[in-house]
Protein backbone atom coordinates (compact mmCIF):
# COMPACT_ATOMS: atom_id res chain seq x y z
CA UNK A 1 0.00 0.00 0.00
CA UNK A 2 1.11 3.34 -0.91
CA UNK A 3 0.50 6.81 0.57
CA UNK A 4 0.14 7.92 4.48
CA UNK A 5 0.15 5.78 7.35
CA UNK A 6 -3.27 5.02 8.81
CA UNK A 7 -3.50 7.69 11.79
CA UNK A 8 -5.62 7.95 14.87
CA UNK A 9 -5.79 11.00 17.12
CA UNK A 10 -6.87 11.03 20.78
CA UNK A 11 -7.51 14.36 22.11
CA UNK A 12 -7.46 13.93 25.85
CA UNK A 13 -4.37 11.24 27.60
CA UNK A 14 -5.85 11.41 30.99
CA UNK A 15 -7.43 7.90 32.72
CA UNK A 16 -10.36 7.84 29.50
CA UNK A 17 -7.82 8.09 26.85
CA UNK A 18 -5.43 5.55 28.35
CA UNK A 19 -8.18 3.58 29.16
CA UNK A 20 -9.33 3.36 25.29
CA UNK A 21 -5.67 2.74 24.53
CA UNK A 22 -5.45 0.14 26.86
CA UNK A 23 -8.43 -1.54 24.89
CA UNK A 24 -6.56 -0.82 21.48
CA UNK A 25 -4.58 -3.10 22.76
CA UNK A 26 -6.52 -5.81 23.81
CA UNK A 27 -8.64 -5.89 20.54
CA UNK A 28 -5.60 -5.72 18.24
CA UNK A 29 -4.99 -9.73 18.43
CA UNK A 30 -8.44 -10.20 17.04
CA UNK A 31 -8.82 -7.00 14.80
CA UNK A 32 -5.31 -5.59 14.10
CA UNK A 33 -2.88 -8.67 13.59
CA UNK A 34 -3.16 -10.74 10.50
CA UNK A 35 -4.93 -7.73 8.86
CA UNK A 36 -4.10 -5.06 5.90
CA UNK A 37 -4.14 -2.68 8.97
CA UNK A 38 -0.87 -4.60 10.55
CA UNK A 39 0.76 -4.59 7.09
CA UNK A 40 0.61 -0.76 6.61
CA UNK A 41 1.12 0.39 10.71
CA UNK A 42 -0.72 2.67 12.57
CA UNK A 43 0.32 5.94 13.88
CA UNK A 44 -1.86 7.03 17.24
CA UNK A 45 -1.57 10.91 18.12
CA UNK A 46 -2.12 11.59 21.58
CA UNK A 47 -3.25 15.01 22.45
CA UNK A 48 -3.02 16.76 25.83
CA UNK A 49 -0.85 19.29 27.41
CA UNK A 50 -0.82 17.38 30.27
CA UNK A 51 1.66 14.10 30.57
CA UNK A 52 -0.41 11.13 29.17
CA UNK A 53 -1.66 8.62 31.84
CA UNK A 54 -2.99 11.00 34.59
CA UNK A 55 -4.07 13.84 32.54
CA UNK A 56 -4.64 17.24 34.31
CA UNK A 57 -6.69 15.93 37.44
CA UNK A 58 -4.34 13.22 38.30
CA UNK A 59 -1.55 14.62 37.06
CA UNK A 60 1.86 13.71 39.72
CA UNK A 61 2.76 17.39 40.54
CA UNK A 62 -0.05 18.30 42.53
CA UNK A 63 0.24 18.28 46.20
CA UNK A 64 0.60 15.63 48.55
CA UNK A 65 -2.41 16.54 50.90
CA UNK A 66 -4.95 16.37 48.76
CA UNK A 67 -6.44 12.10 48.92
CA UNK A 68 -7.82 9.97 46.50
CA UNK A 69 -12.01 9.46 47.09
CA UNK A 70 -12.03 6.15 46.88
CA UNK A 71 -9.91 3.17 49.00
CA UNK A 72 -7.05 1.60 46.37
CA UNK A 73 -8.47 -1.82 46.71
CA UNK A 74 -11.07 0.12 44.91
CA UNK A 75 -9.15 1.36 42.33
CA UNK A 76 -9.14 -0.31 38.73
CA UNK A 77 -7.77 0.87 35.17
CA UNK A 78 -8.07 -3.00 34.15
CA UNK A 79 -11.01 -5.42 32.90
CA UNK A 80 -12.53 -8.46 34.46
CA UNK A 81 -15.32 -11.01 33.80
CA UNK A 82 -17.84 -8.35 35.12
CA UNK A 83 -17.70 -6.30 31.95
CA UNK A 84 -20.22 -6.68 28.87
CA UNK A 85 -18.05 -6.19 26.21
CA UNK A 86 -17.20 -7.86 22.90
CA UNK A 87 -13.69 -7.41 23.36
CA UNK A 88 -11.08 -10.01 25.88
CA UNK A 89 -10.50 -9.08 29.29
CA UNK A 90 -7.35 -7.32 30.10
CA UNK A 91 -6.69 -8.64 33.71
CA UNK A 92 -4.26 -6.27 35.52
CA UNK A 93 -3.40 -4.61 38.89
CA UNK A 94 -5.49 -2.37 41.20
CA UNK A 95 -4.15 0.09 42.90
CA UNK A 96 -3.50 -1.16 45.77
CA UNK A 97 -1.77 -4.43 44.38
CA UNK A 98 0.10 -2.40 41.71
CA UNK A 99 1.66 0.25 44.81
CA UNK A 100 1.55 -2.48 47.57
CA UNK A 101 -0.79 -0.18 49.92
CA UNK A 102 -3.28 -1.22 52.41
CA UNK A 103 -6.26 -1.67 50.14
CA UNK A 104 -8.33 0.15 52.73
CA UNK A 105 -6.08 3.14 52.40
CA UNK A 106 -7.01 6.32 50.67
CA UNK A 107 -4.11 7.10 48.77
CA UNK A 108 -2.57 10.68 47.73
CA UNK A 109 -3.24 11.65 44.31
CA UNK A 110 -0.25 11.43 43.19
CA UNK A 111 0.13 8.03 43.59
CA UNK A 112 -2.68 7.27 41.53
CA UNK A 113 -0.79 9.44 39.15
CA UNK A 114 2.30 7.29 38.83
CA UNK A 115 -0.33 4.10 38.97
CA UNK A 116 -1.74 6.16 35.90
CA UNK A 117 1.55 6.68 33.96
CA UNK A 118 2.66 3.04 34.66
CA UNK A 119 -1.10 1.82 33.23
CA UNK A 120 -0.23 4.10 30.43
CA UNK A 121 3.42 2.62 29.63
CA UNK A 122 2.57 -0.96 29.68
CA UNK A 123 -0.57 -0.37 27.73
CA UNK A 124 1.66 1.41 24.98
CA UNK A 125 4.07 -1.67 25.10
CA UNK A 126 1.94 -4.03 24.84
CA UNK A 127 0.86 -2.14 21.50
CA UNK A 128 1.78 -4.34 18.38
CA UNK A 129 4.47 -3.86 16.32
CA UNK A 130 3.80 -1.43 13.93
CA UNK A 131 1.94 0.88 16.06
CA UNK A 132 3.70 3.93 17.10
CA UNK A 133 2.41 6.22 19.78
CA UNK A 134 2.83 9.98 19.85
CA UNK A 135 2.03 12.63 22.30
CA UNK A 136 1.96 16.12 21.83
CA UNK A 137 1.88 18.06 24.73
CA UNK A 138 -0.79 21.27 23.52
CA UNK A 139 -4.03 21.52 23.10
CA UNK A 140 -6.11 20.85 20.67
CA UNK A 141 -8.23 23.65 19.26
CA UNK A 142 -10.08 22.39 16.13
CA UNK A 143 -11.20 19.13 14.15
CA UNK A 144 -12.06 19.82 10.46
CA UNK A 145 -12.57 17.35 7.57
CA UNK A 146 -15.43 15.83 5.64
CA UNK A 147 -17.55 12.64 6.79
CA UNK A 148 -15.90 10.92 4.05
CA UNK A 149 -12.53 12.07 4.35
CA UNK A 150 -9.32 12.13 6.67
CA UNK A 151 -9.64 14.90 9.15
CA UNK A 152 -7.27 17.88 10.39
CA UNK A 153 -6.84 18.50 13.98
CA UNK A 154 -5.38 21.70 14.47
CA UNK A 155 -3.03 22.04 17.80
CA UNK A 156 -2.51 25.24 19.19
CA UNK A 157 0.90 27.22 18.29
CA UNK A 158 1.31 24.77 15.36
CA UNK A 159 0.82 25.91 11.75
CA UNK A 160 -0.52 22.71 10.27
CA UNK A 161 -2.91 20.08 11.67
CA UNK A 162 -2.53 16.45 12.36
CA UNK A 163 -3.78 14.57 9.57
CA UNK A 164 -6.06 11.60 10.65
CA UNK A 165 -8.54 8.64 9.33
CA UNK A 166 -10.43 8.76 12.82
CA UNK A 167 -10.57 11.44 16.04
CA UNK A 168 -11.76 10.74 18.91
CA UNK A 169 -12.34 13.04 22.12
CA UNK A 170 -11.70 11.93 25.59
CA UNK A 171 -11.92 15.44 26.79
CA UNK A 172 -12.38 14.42 30.63
CA UNK A 173 -13.82 17.43 32.76
CA UNK A 174 -13.76 20.75 31.25
CA UNK A 175 -13.80 24.47 32.23
CA UNK A 176 -16.76 27.01 31.65
CA UNK A 177 -17.22 29.85 30.83
CA UNK A 178 -19.03 32.07 33.57
CA UNK A 179 -22.66 31.95 33.75
CA UNK A 180 -25.12 35.13 34.25
CA UNK A 181 -25.29 34.69 38.02
CA UNK A 182 -21.24 34.20 38.19
CA UNK A 183 -20.66 37.13 35.94
CA UNK A 184 -22.75 39.22 38.16
CA UNK A 185 -21.16 38.06 41.01
CA UNK A 186 -17.43 38.68 39.67
CA UNK A 187 -18.25 42.28 38.01
CA UNK A 188 -19.21 43.29 41.47
CA UNK A 189 -16.07 42.03 42.82
CA UNK A 190 -14.33 44.01 40.76
CA UNK A 191 -16.31 46.59 41.43
CA UNK A 192 -15.88 46.75 45.18
CA UNK A 193 -12.51 45.39 45.30
CA UNK A 194 -13.84 41.97 46.76
CA UNK A 195 -12.55 38.60 46.24
CA UNK A 196 -14.66 36.37 44.08
CA UNK A 197 -13.34 32.61 43.27
CA UNK A 198 -15.79 30.78 40.41
CA UNK A 199 -16.44 27.28 39.95
CA UNK A 200 -13.13 25.75 39.54
CA UNK A 201 -10.97 22.45 39.88
CA UNK A 202 -9.58 23.23 43.36
CA UNK A 203 -6.39 22.15 42.87
CA UNK A 204 -5.75 24.90 39.97
CA UNK A 205 -7.23 27.80 42.06
CA UNK A 206 -5.14 30.45 43.29
CA UNK A 207 -5.97 30.45 46.98
CA UNK A 208 -3.03 33.41 48.07
CA UNK A 209 -5.95 35.95 47.71
CA UNK A 210 -7.89 34.82 50.86
CA UNK A 211 -6.30 36.04 53.88
CA UNK A 212 -5.53 34.70 57.17
CA UNK A 213 -7.81 35.31 59.53
CA UNK A 214 -10.66 37.01 57.21
CA UNK A 215 -14.11 35.20 57.27
CA UNK A 216 -14.89 33.44 53.44
CA UNK A 217 -18.04 32.94 52.10
CA UNK A 218 -18.19 29.05 50.79
CA UNK A 219 -20.79 27.79 48.76
CA UNK A 220 -20.94 24.15 48.24
CA UNK A 221 -20.42 21.24 50.68
CA UNK A 222 -18.93 18.55 48.29
CA UNK A 223 -15.78 16.94 47.38
CA UNK A 224 -14.28 20.27 46.13
CA UNK A 225 -14.95 21.93 49.16
CA UNK A 226 -12.90 19.31 51.11
CA UNK A 227 -9.99 20.03 48.94
CA UNK A 228 -10.80 23.56 49.36
CA UNK A 229 -10.50 22.93 53.49
CA UNK A 230 -7.50 20.96 53.18
CA UNK A 231 -5.37 23.29 51.41
CA UNK A 232 -6.29 26.59 53.43
CA UNK A 233 -5.58 24.45 56.42
CA UNK A 234 -2.84 21.68 56.25
CA UNK A 235 -1.35 23.55 53.26
CA UNK A 236 -1.14 26.47 55.18
CA UNK A 237 0.85 25.10 58.32
CA UNK A 238 -2.13 23.74 60.37
CA UNK A 239 -1.54 20.69 61.61
CA UNK A 240 -4.23 17.90 63.60
CA UNK A 241 -3.30 15.74 66.94
CA UNK A 242 -4.73 12.97 68.13
CA UNK A 243 -5.67 12.71 71.54
CA UNK A 244 -5.94 9.71 74.02
CA UNK A 245 -9.70 8.98 73.26
CA UNK A 246 -8.30 8.90 69.20
CA UNK A 247 -10.51 12.08 68.77
CA UNK A 248 -8.43 14.95 66.55
CA UNK A 249 -7.46 18.63 67.97
CA UNK A 250 -6.81 21.06 64.99
CA UNK A 251 -3.68 23.40 66.21
CA UNK A 252 -4.02 26.31 63.68
CA UNK A 253 -0.62 27.73 62.27
CA UNK A 254 -2.28 31.68 62.28
CA UNK A 255 -2.41 31.39 58.67
CA UNK A 256 -5.55 30.04 57.81
CA UNK A 257 -9.01 32.01 56.90
CA UNK A 258 -12.61 31.31 58.41
CA UNK A 259 -14.43 29.18 56.17
CA UNK A 260 -18.26 29.61 56.05
CA UNK A 261 -19.58 27.22 54.19
CA UNK A 262 -23.19 26.02 53.16
CA UNK A 263 -25.07 24.50 50.68
CA UNK A 264 -28.80 23.31 49.44
CA UNK A 265 -28.59 20.14 51.47
CA UNK A 266 -26.27 22.48 53.59
CA UNK A 267 -24.43 18.77 54.99
CA UNK A 268 -21.31 17.20 53.27
CA UNK A 269 -21.45 14.34 51.38
CA UNK A 270 -22.23 11.09 53.69
CA UNK A 271 -18.99 9.47 54.62
CA UNK A 272 -17.27 6.60 52.67
CA UNK A 273 -18.58 3.06 54.89
CA UNK A 274 -16.11 1.76 56.76
CA UNK A 275 -16.60 -1.83 56.55
CA UNK A 276 -16.64 -4.57 54.26
CA UNK A 277 -19.68 -6.94 52.84
CA UNK A 278 -19.99 -9.82 54.32
CA UNK A 279 -22.58 -12.55 52.78
CA UNK A 280 -25.03 -13.00 50.21
CA UNK A 281 -25.14 -9.87 47.52
CA UNK A 282 -28.97 -8.27 46.80
CA UNK A 283 -29.42 -10.02 42.99
CA UNK A 284 -29.20 -6.92 41.12
CA UNK A 285 -30.33 -5.69 38.93
CA UNK A 286 -33.82 -6.85 39.81
CA UNK A 287 -36.33 -3.84 38.93
CA UNK A 288 -34.24 -1.60 36.89
CA UNK A 289 -32.32 -3.91 34.53
CA UNK A 290 -31.78 -4.07 30.56
CA UNK A 291 -35.49 -4.77 29.91
CA UNK A 292 -36.83 -1.97 31.97
CA UNK A 293 -34.23 0.45 30.00
CA UNK A 294 -35.41 -1.15 27.09
CA UNK A 295 -39.06 -0.24 27.46
CA UNK A 296 -38.26 3.44 28.90
CA UNK A 297 -36.35 4.18 25.40
CA UNK A 298 -39.08 2.61 23.55
CA UNK A 299 -41.37 5.35 24.92
CA UNK A 300 -42.76 7.88 22.47
CA UNK A 301 -41.01 11.17 22.70
CA UNK A 302 -38.33 9.38 25.23
CA UNK A 303 -38.64 8.72 29.19
CA UNK A 304 -39.41 11.62 31.60
CA UNK A 305 -36.88 11.46 34.58
CA UNK A 306 -39.20 11.91 37.58
CA UNK A 307 -42.55 10.25 36.40
CA UNK A 308 -40.58 7.31 34.15
CA UNK A 309 -37.48 6.38 35.48
CA UNK A 310 -37.00 7.43 39.44
CA UNK A 311 -39.59 5.23 40.55
CA UNK A 312 -37.74 2.06 39.01
CA UNK A 313 -34.46 3.62 40.78
CA UNK A 314 -36.40 4.05 44.08
CA UNK A 315 -37.88 0.77 44.19
CA UNK A 316 -34.43 -1.16 42.92
CA UNK A 317 -32.29 0.89 45.51
CA UNK A 318 -35.67 -0.27 48.00
CA UNK A 319 -35.12 -4.27 47.09
CA UNK A 320 -31.49 -3.72 47.78
CA UNK A 321 -31.73 -1.78 51.58
CA UNK A 322 -34.53 -4.32 52.37
CA UNK A 323 -32.81 -7.84 51.46
CA UNK A 324 -29.84 -6.78 52.86
CA UNK A 325 -32.01 -5.62 56.38
CA UNK A 326 -33.93 -9.44 56.23
CA UNK A 327 -30.92 -11.39 55.35
CA UNK A 328 -28.30 -9.97 58.14
CA UNK A 329 -30.98 -8.45 60.77
CA UNK A 330 -33.71 -10.50 60.73
CA UNK A 331 -34.56 -9.66 64.25
CA UNK A 332 -35.04 -6.20 63.20
CA UNK A 333 -37.85 -7.24 60.75
CA UNK A 334 -41.78 -8.41 61.40
CA UNK A 335 -42.21 -10.17 58.29
CA UNK A 336 -41.12 -13.43 56.72
CA UNK A 337 -38.40 -12.18 54.19
CA UNK A 338 -40.62 -14.12 51.27
CA UNK A 339 -43.72 -12.45 52.11
CA UNK A 340 -42.24 -9.07 51.98
CA UNK A 341 -40.68 -10.00 48.34
CA UNK A 342 -43.78 -10.95 47.08
CA UNK A 343 -45.71 -8.23 47.89
CA UNK A 344 -42.80 -5.98 47.54
CA UNK A 345 -42.42 -6.94 43.93
CA UNK A 346 -46.40 -5.72 43.30
CA UNK A 347 -45.74 -2.82 45.10
CA UNK A 348 -45.08 0.62 44.40
CA UNK A 349 -44.82 3.93 45.57
CA UNK A 350 -47.06 4.60 48.97
CA UNK A 351 -47.71 0.67 48.83
CA UNK A 352 -43.91 0.37 49.28
CA UNK A 353 -43.99 2.79 52.17
CA UNK A 354 -47.03 1.11 54.12
CA UNK A 355 -44.99 -2.11 53.70
CA UNK A 356 -42.00 -1.30 55.05
CA UNK A 357 -43.55 0.23 57.95
CA UNK A 358 -45.74 -2.40 58.44
CA UNK A 359 -42.46 -5.15 58.10
CA UNK A 360 -39.51 -3.03 59.83
CA UNK A 361 -40.65 -1.60 62.91
CA UNK A 362 -37.49 0.79 63.02
CA UNK A 363 -37.93 3.63 61.36
CA UNK A 364 -34.20 4.12 61.19
CA UNK A 365 -34.08 0.76 59.55
CA UNK A 366 -36.59 2.22 57.23
CA UNK A 367 -35.30 3.61 53.40
CA UNK A 368 -36.25 6.82 53.00
CA UNK A 369 -34.89 8.21 49.87
CA UNK A 370 -36.16 11.89 50.08
CA UNK A 371 -35.40 12.54 53.85
CA UNK A 372 -31.65 11.50 52.78
CA UNK A 373 -31.50 14.21 49.76
CA UNK A 374 -32.78 16.59 52.10
CA UNK A 375 -31.67 15.88 55.53
CA UNK A 376 -31.79 19.89 57.25
CA UNK A 377 -35.61 20.07 56.07
CA UNK A 378 -37.62 21.53 59.01
CA UNK A 379 -34.68 22.28 61.31
CA UNK A 380 -34.22 25.80 62.26
CA UNK A 381 -31.94 27.46 64.62
CA UNK A 382 -32.20 30.70 66.15
CA UNK A 383 -28.25 31.94 65.16
CA UNK A 384 -24.83 30.48 63.49
CA UNK A 385 -23.50 29.87 66.86
CA UNK A 386 -26.47 27.50 67.85
CA UNK A 387 -26.16 25.85 64.56
CA UNK A 388 -22.51 24.87 64.62
CA UNK A 389 -23.22 22.02 67.83
CA UNK A 390 -26.17 20.73 65.74
CA UNK A 391 -24.04 20.51 62.62
CA UNK A 392 -21.20 18.77 64.14
CA UNK A 393 -24.11 16.18 66.19
CA UNK A 394 -25.44 15.27 62.41
CA UNK A 395 -21.88 14.73 61.09
CA UNK A 396 -20.43 13.01 64.42
CA UNK A 397 -24.14 10.72 63.77
CA UNK A 398 -23.13 10.15 60.04
CA UNK A 399 -19.77 8.76 60.49
CA UNK A 400 -20.42 6.42 63.39
CA UNK A 401 -23.17 4.77 61.18
CA UNK A 402 -20.90 4.23 58.09
CA UNK A 403 -18.35 3.19 59.79
CA UNK A 404 -20.94 0.37 61.55
CA UNK A 405 -21.67 -2.93 60.18
CA UNK A 406 -25.27 -2.98 62.19
CA UNK A 407 -26.41 -0.59 59.45
CA UNK A 408 -25.00 -2.78 56.01
CA UNK A 409 -28.23 -1.89 54.32
CA UNK A 410 -26.29 1.42 53.79
CA UNK A 411 -23.56 -0.43 51.75
CA UNK A 412 -26.32 -2.67 49.71
CA UNK A 413 -27.97 0.35 48.99
CA UNK A 414 -24.47 1.65 47.60
CA UNK A 415 -24.31 -1.44 45.66
CA UNK A 416 -27.45 -0.46 44.42
CA UNK A 417 -26.71 2.48 43.60
CA UNK A 418 -23.66 1.21 41.01
CA UNK A 419 -26.14 -1.42 39.69
CA UNK A 420 -28.65 1.63 38.86
CA UNK A 421 -25.64 3.72 37.47
CA UNK A 422 -24.97 0.69 35.26
CA UNK A 423 -28.12 1.19 33.78
CA UNK A 424 -28.42 4.63 33.49
CA UNK A 425 -25.69 5.41 30.98
CA UNK A 426 -27.93 4.16 28.59
CA UNK A 427 -30.25 6.49 28.63
CA UNK A 428 -28.28 9.60 27.94
CA UNK A 429 -28.23 12.82 29.65
CA UNK A 430 -31.03 12.51 32.11
CA UNK A 431 -30.44 16.03 33.61
CA UNK A 432 -27.92 16.83 36.57
CA UNK A 433 -29.97 16.21 40.06
CA UNK A 434 -29.09 12.40 39.34
CA UNK A 435 -25.44 12.49 39.45
CA UNK A 436 -25.47 15.14 42.30
CA UNK A 437 -27.69 13.04 44.39
CA UNK A 438 -25.48 9.97 43.46
CA UNK A 439 -22.34 11.73 44.53
CA UNK A 440 -23.74 12.80 48.21
CA UNK A 441 -24.83 9.39 48.82
CA UNK A 442 -22.00 7.34 46.97
CA UNK A 443 -19.28 9.62 46.74
CA UNK A 444 -18.28 11.39 49.47
CA UNK A 445 -14.89 12.04 51.64
CA UNK A 446 -13.47 9.56 53.69
CA UNK A 447 -13.94 8.79 56.96
CA UNK A 448 -10.69 10.67 58.01
CA UNK A 449 -11.99 14.01 56.17
CA UNK A 450 -15.00 14.36 58.10
CA UNK A 451 -13.19 14.15 61.00
CA UNK A 452 -10.56 16.54 60.54
CA UNK A 453 -13.69 18.81 59.43
CA UNK A 454 -15.02 18.19 62.77
CA UNK A 455 -11.81 19.45 64.64
CA UNK A 456 -11.77 22.76 62.13
CA UNK A 457 -15.09 23.20 63.22
CA UNK A 458 -14.42 23.35 67.51
CA UNK A 459 -11.32 24.74 66.37
CA UNK A 460 -13.35 27.77 65.21
CA UNK A 461 -11.70 27.54 61.80
CA UNK A 462 -14.72 26.47 59.67
CA UNK A 463 -18.67 27.72 60.39
CA UNK A 464 -21.50 25.83 59.01
CA UNK A 465 -23.74 28.19 57.03
CA UNK A 466 -26.82 25.83 56.54
CA UNK A 467 -29.18 24.50 54.02
CA UNK A 468 -30.67 26.33 51.01
CA UNK A 469 -27.69 28.47 50.94
CA UNK A 470 -28.32 31.77 49.16
CA UNK A 471 -25.88 34.20 48.15
CA UNK A 472 -25.80 38.06 47.03
CA UNK A 473 -23.38 41.09 46.70
CA UNK A 474 -24.61 44.49 48.28
CA UNK A 475 -23.20 47.35 50.72
CA UNK A 476 -19.89 46.16 49.15
CA UNK A 477 -19.87 42.82 50.46
CA UNK A 478 -21.07 39.03 49.90
CA UNK A 479 -23.81 38.36 52.03
CA UNK A 480 -25.21 34.82 52.98
CA UNK A 481 -28.73 33.46 54.39
CA UNK A 482 -29.78 30.13 55.01
CA UNK A 483 -33.28 28.58 55.40
CA UNK A 484 -31.92 26.82 58.15
CA UNK A 485 -31.32 30.28 60.59
CA UNK A 486 -33.87 32.56 58.82
CA UNK A 487 -33.71 36.03 59.42
CA UNK A 488 -29.69 35.97 60.30
CA UNK A 489 -27.00 36.67 57.94
CA UNK A 490 -22.77 36.14 57.48
CA UNK A 491 -21.21 38.89 55.39
CA UNK A 492 -17.40 38.85 53.97
CA UNK A 493 -15.44 40.28 51.34
CA UNK A 494 -14.36 36.92 49.74
CA UNK A 495 -16.34 33.97 48.07
CA UNK A 496 -15.11 30.86 46.90
CA UNK A 497 -17.65 28.37 44.54
CA UNK A 498 -16.79 25.41 46.13
CA UNK A 499 -17.84 22.95 43.18
CA UNK A 500 -16.42 21.57 39.24
CA UNK A 501 -17.58 24.00 36.55
CA UNK A 502 -20.71 22.47 34.79
CA UNK A 503 -19.76 23.35 30.83
CA UNK A 504 -22.18 23.12 27.94
CA UNK A 505 -21.16 22.65 24.60
CA UNK A 506 -21.91 26.61 24.58
CA UNK A 507 -20.29 27.37 27.84
CA UNK A 508 -17.08 25.10 27.60
CA UNK A 509 -13.54 26.98 26.84
CA UNK A 510 -12.71 24.08 24.90
CA UNK A 511 -12.74 25.61 21.73
CA UNK A 512 -12.91 22.50 20.00
CA UNK A 513 -15.78 21.28 21.76
CA UNK A 514 -17.73 24.57 21.29
CA UNK A 515 -16.34 24.94 17.60
CA UNK A 516 -18.21 21.22 16.82
CA UNK A 517 -21.39 22.63 18.41
CA UNK A 518 -21.42 25.69 16.33
CA UNK A 519 -20.83 23.70 13.14
CA UNK A 520 -23.81 21.26 13.81
CA UNK A 521 -23.06 18.63 16.02
CA UNK A 522 -25.76 17.74 18.64
CA UNK A 523 -26.27 18.74 22.00
CA UNK A 524 -28.84 17.78 25.13
CA UNK A 525 -30.89 20.14 26.10
CA UNK A 526 -28.48 19.96 29.43
CA UNK A 527 -25.76 20.61 26.86
CA UNK A 528 -23.60 17.79 26.57
CA UNK A 529 -22.38 15.93 23.54
CA UNK A 530 -24.54 13.86 21.91
CA UNK A 531 -23.11 10.54 20.90
CA UNK A 532 -24.57 7.30 19.88
CA UNK A 533 -24.67 4.87 22.68
CA UNK A 534 -23.47 2.06 20.89
CA UNK A 535 -19.84 2.89 20.15
CA UNK A 536 -19.25 6.67 20.84
CA UNK A 537 -19.69 8.56 17.59
CA UNK A 538 -20.47 11.92 17.49
CA UNK A 539 -23.89 12.47 16.31
CA UNK A 540 -25.31 15.66 14.38
CA UNK A 541 -28.13 17.54 14.92
CA UNK A 542 -30.42 14.85 12.89
CA UNK A 543 -29.22 12.29 14.84
CA UNK A 544 -26.57 10.96 12.30
CA UNK A 545 -23.58 9.54 13.37
CA UNK A 546 -19.82 11.38 12.24
CA UNK A 547 -18.16 8.08 10.71
CA UNK A 548 -14.63 9.33 11.67
CA UNK A 549 -15.70 11.35 15.03
CA UNK A 550 -15.95 9.33 18.40
CA UNK A 551 -16.56 11.12 21.97
CA UNK A 552 -16.19 9.27 25.26
CA UNK A 553 -16.44 11.25 28.79
CA UNK A 554 -18.48 13.57 30.96
CA UNK A 555 -18.99 15.92 28.12
CA UNK A 556 -21.12 13.36 26.25
CA UNK A 557 -24.21 11.88 27.00
CA UNK A 558 -23.06 8.63 27.64
CA UNK A 559 -21.04 9.39 30.49
CA UNK A 560 -19.94 6.54 33.30
CA UNK A 561 -19.40 6.93 36.88
CA UNK A 562 -15.49 7.40 36.26
CA UNK A 563 -13.18 6.54 33.83
CA UNK A 564 -11.73 4.02 36.00
CA UNK A 565 -13.80 2.10 38.43
CA UNK A 566 -13.68 -0.42 41.23
CA UNK A 567 -13.03 -4.19 40.49
CA UNK A 568 -15.90 -6.20 39.20
CA UNK A 569 -18.59 -4.03 39.21
CA UNK A 570 -18.96 -3.80 35.74
CA UNK A 571 -17.47 -0.63 34.91
CA UNK A 572 -19.62 1.63 32.27
CA UNK A 573 -16.82 3.39 31.08
CA UNK A 574 -14.67 -0.13 30.18
CA UNK A 575 -17.53 -1.29 28.25
CA UNK A 576 -17.85 1.69 26.14
CA UNK A 577 -14.24 2.23 25.95
CA UNK A 578 -13.94 -1.95 24.50
CA UNK A 579 -16.98 -0.77 22.10
CA UNK A 580 -15.17 2.23 20.68
CA UNK A 581 -11.45 0.77 20.33
CA UNK A 582 -13.50 -2.26 18.19
CA UNK A 583 -14.88 0.32 16.22
CA UNK A 584 -11.89 2.16 15.37
CA UNK A 585 -9.74 -0.71 14.67
CA UNK A 586 -12.56 -2.50 12.52
CA UNK A 587 -12.86 1.30 10.65
CA UNK A 588 -8.92 1.28 10.17
CA UNK A 589 -8.90 -2.12 9.18
CA UNK A 590 -11.59 -2.09 6.32
CA UNK A 591 -10.24 1.49 5.53
CA UNK A 592 -6.67 -0.11 4.46
CA UNK A 593 -8.19 -3.27 2.94
CA UNK A 594 -9.77 -0.52 0.59
CA UNK A 595 -7.14 1.46 -0.14
CA UNK A 596 -4.73 -1.86 -0.71
CA UNK A 597 -7.44 -2.91 -3.31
Amino acid sequence: MSGPRPSLVIVGAGPRGTGLLERIAANAPELYAGSQLAGTGLDVHLVDPFPPGGGRIWREEQSPLLWMNSQAQDVTMFTDESVAMAGPVGEGPTLHEWAGLDGRVFADRQRQGTYLRWVYERTVAALPEGVRVHHHPRRAVRVAGPPGGRQQVWLEGLPHPLAADLVVLTLGHLDAELDEEQRGLAAYADAHGLVHLPPDFTADSDLSALAPGEPVLVRGFGLAFVDLMVLLTEGRGGRYETGGDGGLTYRASGREPVLHVGSRRGVPYHSKIGYDWTGERPPLPRFFGPGEVDALLALPGGPDFRRDVWPLVEKELGFAHYHRLFAAHPERTAMAWTDFEEKYAAANGAEIRALAASAVPDPADRLDLTALDHPLDGVRHASYDALQGGLRAYVEGDLARRHDAGHSPDLAVFLGLLSVYGQLVRLGDIGPWWHGFFSYLASGPPGPRLRQMLALSRAGVLRFLGAGLEVSAADGVFRATSATVPGQYVEARALVEARLPHPTVERTRDTLLRELYAEGAGATPEGLLAVDPADGRVLDRSGTPHPRRFALGPHTDARGSGAFTRPRTGGPAFRQNDATARAVLAFLRDLSCRAAA
